[in-house]
């Protein structure tokens, strides 16, 4: 049987392969403790002590043990030598015989406390991978939680075929268990219900229809997922039964689900009927949740477009009220003057001079202007709710259906809105019209006393006044959106409105708090609060004395203090450091075609093996790369599949199969993943570290969209009148390591840490920085437990000023510049502590999305004790944040510095996709996720070749020592496209001969081709 590939070659031997040390690397590894020093003056024969040193370095780096021929590792025996054996040859050190390595293996054993994987141990990972096995049955998923256990439990990795033939028969067993208990459990109603499936109607086979996704919020489109919701729901609530008793996670069925949405209705046909059931099953459960979150994302998007409506006429009315009232002045000054008229007797009929009156002013306009001259305020709520009456018959075609089916739930206090809710489904589902039925029957007590004048109002002549139904019921949808998005009220069955509490850890699981805090490995939530809080305390005290006695001895050299006393104002300077995009250096490259460097890039990084068919082991036919290419090229620059055909001269049912079969996103991920560690590994690389720092950064490049989606919103700042979405991007040392495509209208913020914990690569940052989009109510402290420092950047610092705290009284820090206003809640934080960490916990286990968790810690909505125990925390963070940006002038070039590289990638990005100016004309979600994805891997791979030459270049100037050049290389930014041909005619064929990478790089020996790189301008695209 053939194994899993889930690793890449370049993976498997980073994982395994015999460690290739730099200089810098050999006095790091090589350097001896004073325990291993004694360990290794302990072995009586000089080639035994050499080879247990260099053993000891490589367990250092890999963890693992080598067998190596004595002519691989020629250049450490050499640096072990000269460093510790100066009296001894190359010559004289012999290759061990296999008992005396084995005994240095257990040398080192000890001295690290680690141990072999024997086989009880081999048993045991097993039975964990089985369990790994029910949250996710990704192999990629199950290898790397099993690769961090051993690391956990400090045990030496077995061979990586022990881990793929591992991991496939945990994989078989589990899908074989899941669909075992399911046939079992299946009745003939559900199996009749899945096989329909399958089955065709209308010319269109059901999945299909049931797949489609709305393009939007228009009647129509939310219609059809309705009815598709119906079609699902007896099938989700078997689900709901059965998949609780097995066990299987959210993650898998997402996963599962994920499946169908590539399989063709052919392939599931010819698949055994067990997994086909167990895929259907799944896919109508996660389907159901979807439906419900784009139901209730509708609601809330609707209601909030009836309420601008209404607000925008009635700012309007306002206006041409007040210029009408204006314009009529001087026929009320007229009006007025009848009072003082000599020509009308004062025994003159009141009827007369109210006849003259109404002759000079229209009656109706008479309120207007008296209102006007009293300088009373135009009602603009009464508008208001009278432009939702004239609304009534537009929002209750668009909003009843959507509010009858969803099943809504809230809290006690929240119990006046949702007795009005049930009261007003209850009728809806009865086919009942809420104006037929009795004003007195309905449950006003969700009305606010300040609201009774625009909801109770006379009819006709009567002066009685009733419950007008239609802003009762506008009333009801309008309280209920707001409190959908605070998280007061949610929804059952759904993944990004249901109960807070619902996204948190189980709690059977939780009674094993602290090995699941053991397992997430973040020390400070495993750390008594009593110790964090004191730590805190030191700290901040300290930066508080410290930065304003900078400011008073005038050492803070870019903070600038204007005024004396009380009146004292300051301001910083922060003198900034650019990186042009496509360097001059760039500009004496022979120009090569997109095809010809992603060809080349493929060879060196392997990322072709990412693309797996996804009928994963089962396939019969291997990949053809160049359709892949093909496809990746088409999608990357929006040309399109149909374009690129014709451009390629390839056939479009080849590219369309292609597509469809390899090009997923976690294949794409997986490719990117690939040349973005690839590019880590470059010697030039960390020369881009900030500060010696992996400093990052995220922010979101807007996309217009052309096929309006579900996630594309309204943006007139970005889009004008059309819609479009946000490509959400971590960048570090210019390299784009993960990427996310969320909606126009969500919050950059609650992706922060969701795009951070899910990189995959081996690019890992340790500060991260975002503009003011970026920030929230918990970032500073979230990414802090995961090991990240966050570095903002604030459009507005001094309006930060003011939530700045301490562990005084403000009162202590007398007349300091930069002082907390308020004291730090400590005590509610101790007594919040074990709700915080099981708060933290959920982030980590990825049950749910981290950015549906953020979005309803960080909302405004709703303040309980942990939450504001959770904000006391972030202030905390964000105080000692803001003290530093403050003090350090470099850290604020740093973060600045950050941000310009996001920027940077987005101006390539756009110069890659730049067919259809650039917009997304994609019928899914999903889709400008993958399209997204072949962007950022185009991008990814130009980015390579190019830190590839660079360090070629770096590497001959550090031969010549040639420091100058050297600090010239490290300030050429890898974002640049001037030599990539990315237009034209596109010939996918392999090359014949290697692009000569030395032979590129020799060009800039030449001291005219050199200068020509300095003093050539960067162009400007």
């Amino acid at each position: 049987m053939r194994r899993l590939l889930i690793l890449t070659v370049r993976e498997i031997d980073d994982l395994y392969g015999l460690p290739r040390f730099t200089n810098e690397d050999r006095r790091l590894y090589f350097d001896l403790s004073p325990v291993e020093r004694e360990a290794v003056d302990a072995i009586h024969t000089t080639s035994a002590a050499v080879h247990l040193t260099l053993q000891l370095g490589y367990f250092k780096a890999k963890r693992r043990f080598f067998v190596y021929d004595r002519e691989t590792v020629l250049d450490d025996l050499r640096y072990i030598l000269q460093q510790y054996f100066p009296e001894r040859d190359l010559a004289s050190i012999k290759a061990l015989s296999k008992p005396t390595r084995l005994e240095q293996q257990q040398i080192i054993l000890k001295l690290f406390d680690y141990r072999l994987c024997d086989s009880a141990t081999k048993e045991e990972l097993e039975q964990r991978a089985q369990r790994i096995a029910r949250l996710s049955t990704q192999p990629i998923y199950i290898l790397r939680e099993t690769l961090q256990h051993l690391t956990n439990q400090r045990v030496v990795a077995p061979r990586y075929t022990f881990l793929q033939d591992m991991v496939g028969r945990v994989v078989t067993a589990e899908r074989k268990r899941i669909t075992q208990l399911l046939g079992q459990a299946l009745t003939p109603a559900v199996d009749k219900q899945l096989e329909a499936l399958l089955q065709a109607d209308e010319n269109m086979y059901r999945i299909s229809a049931l797949k489609r996704e709305p393009k939007d919020f228009s009647y129509k489109e939310l219609r059809r997922e309705v009815e598709r919701r119906k079609f699902f729901q007896p099938l989700y609530e078997f689900a709901q039964t059965f998949l609780i008793t097995t066990g299987l996670s959210n993650e898998s069925v997402k996963y599962y689900a994920s499946l169908v949405q590539f399989y063709t209705v052919y392939k599931l046909q010819r698949m055994s009927a067990a997994i086909t059931r167990l895929y259907l099953l799944c896919f109508a459960s996660h389907r159901f949740r979807q439906i419900n979150d784009n139901l209730t994302e509708a609601f809330i998007h609707l209601v909030d477009h009836y309420k601008q409506e209404a607000k925008l006429a009635a700012q309007d009315a306002m206006h041409v009220a007040m210029a009408k009232a204006s314009e009529h002045l001087q026929a009320a000054g007229q009006v007025l003057n009848l009072f003082v008229d000599p020509s009308i007797p004062g025994e003159a009929p009141f009827a007369i001079v109210k006849e003259k009156a109404f002759s000079m002013l229209d009656p109706e306009r008479f309120t207007l202007v008296s209102d006007y001259m009293r300088n009373i305020e135009f009602d603009k709520t009464a508008f208001e709710w009278s432009c939702y009456t004239r609304l009534s018959p537009t929002f209750k075609r668009n909003l009843r259906h959507l509010f009858s089916d969803l099943d809504f739930a809230g809290r006690v206090e929240d119990a006046p809105l949702l007795d009005a809710v049930a009261f007003l489904q209850d009728l809806l589902r009865q086919g009942k019209s809420p104006r037929q039925t009795k004003p007195s029957s309905f449950p006003t007590a969700v009305i606010a006393k300040g609201l009774h004048r625009y909801l109770f109002t006379a009819e006709g002549k009567s002066e009685d006044k009733h419950l007008a139904v239609d802003r009762y019921e506008f009333l009801v949808y309008r309280l209920l959106r707001n409190a959908l998005e605070a998280g007061d009220v949610y929804v059952h069955n759904s993944t990004e409105f249901r109960r807070f509490e619902d996204d948190l850890i189980s709690d059977a699981r939780w009674q094993n708090k602290d090995a699941v805090l053991r397992e997430i490995g973040a020390p400070i939530l495993l750390a008594p609060i009593q110790e964090t809080l004191a730590a805190f305390r030191e700290t901040l005290e300290a930066k508080f004395k410290t930065v304003n006695q900078r400011i008073d001895d005038g050492r803070n050299k870019h903070l600038k203090v204007t005024g004396v006393a009380e009146k004292r104002r300051w301001t910083l300077v922060s003198p900034s450091e650019e990186e042009p995009v496509n360097n001059p250096f760039f500009s004496q490259l022979p120009g090569i075609d997109i095809a010809d460097l992603l060809w080349f890039v493929a060879r060196r990084t392997a990322f072709l093996r990412a693309f797996t068919h996804v009928l994963e082991r089962y396939v019969k036919h291997e990949s053809n790369p160049l359709e892949i290419l093909a496809c990746i090229v088409a999608m990357g620059t929006n040309m399109g599949l149909w374009k690129m055909a014709e451009v390629a001269s390839l056939s479009h049912p080849a590219l369309l199969t292609t597509a469809r079969n390899y090009l997923r996103l976690e294949t794409l991920h997986a490719a990117n993943d690939a040349i973005c560690n690839a590019i880590a590994q470059l010697p030039v690389f960390h020369e881009y570290d900030i500060q010696d720092e992996m400093h990052s950064s995220s922010d979101g490049q807007r996309i217009e969209t052309q096929i309006h989606t579900i996630n594309a919103r309204h943006s007139t700042k970005y889009f004008g009148l059309k819609k479009g979405v946000s490509a959400y991007t971590l960048v570090a040392n210019h390299v784009p390591v993960n990427a996310k495509v969320i909606g126009a209208h969500e919050h950059e913020s609650h992706y922060v840490f969701d795009i951070l914990y899910n990189n995959t690569t081996d690019i890992k940052p340790e500060r991260h920085s975002t503009d003011t989009h970026g920030t929230n109510q918990v970032n500073f402290w979230i990414l802090h437990v995961f090991g990240y420092c966050f570095a903002p950047r604030y459009r507005d610092l001094h309006k930060r000023i003011d939530t700045l705290v301490g562990f005084k009284h403000p009162t202590n820090y007398a007349d300091a510049l930069i002082k907390p206003s308020r004291k730090v809640f400590d005590t509610l934080i101790c007594k919040e502590w074990p709700n915080i960490q099981r708060i933290m916990a959920s982030l980590a286990q990825k049950e749910v999305s981290q950015a549906t968790i953020v979005r309803k810690l960080s909302s405004y909505g709703r303040q309980n004790q942990t939450k504001k125990a959770l904000w006391e925390l972030e202030n905390i963070c964000r105080t000692l944040y803001i003290l530093d940006f403050i003090d350090d002038v470099v850290l604020r070039q740093s973060v600045q510095k950050a941000l310009n590289r996001g920027e940077a990638y987005h101006r390539f990005r756009r110069a890659i996709a730049y067919v259809n100016s650039g917009k997304f004309r994609v019928k899914t979600e999903a889709e400008q996720q993958i399209w997204n994805e072949c962007s950022r891997l185009i991008a990814n791979a130009v980015i390579y070749y190019n830190t590839l030459l660079l360090s070629r270049v770096y590497e001959r100037k550090q031969a010549d020592d040639d420091q100058a050049a050297m600090n010239v290389i490290k300030g050429v930014s890898p974002i640049a496209w001037q030599h990539v041909n990315l237009f034209g005619t596109f010939e996918f064929n392999q090359a014949a001969s290697e692009i000569d990478i030395d032979a590129l790089a020799a060009r800039y020996n030449d001291p005219v081709c050199w200068s020509k790189a300095l003093q050539e301008e960067a162009e400007d695209i």
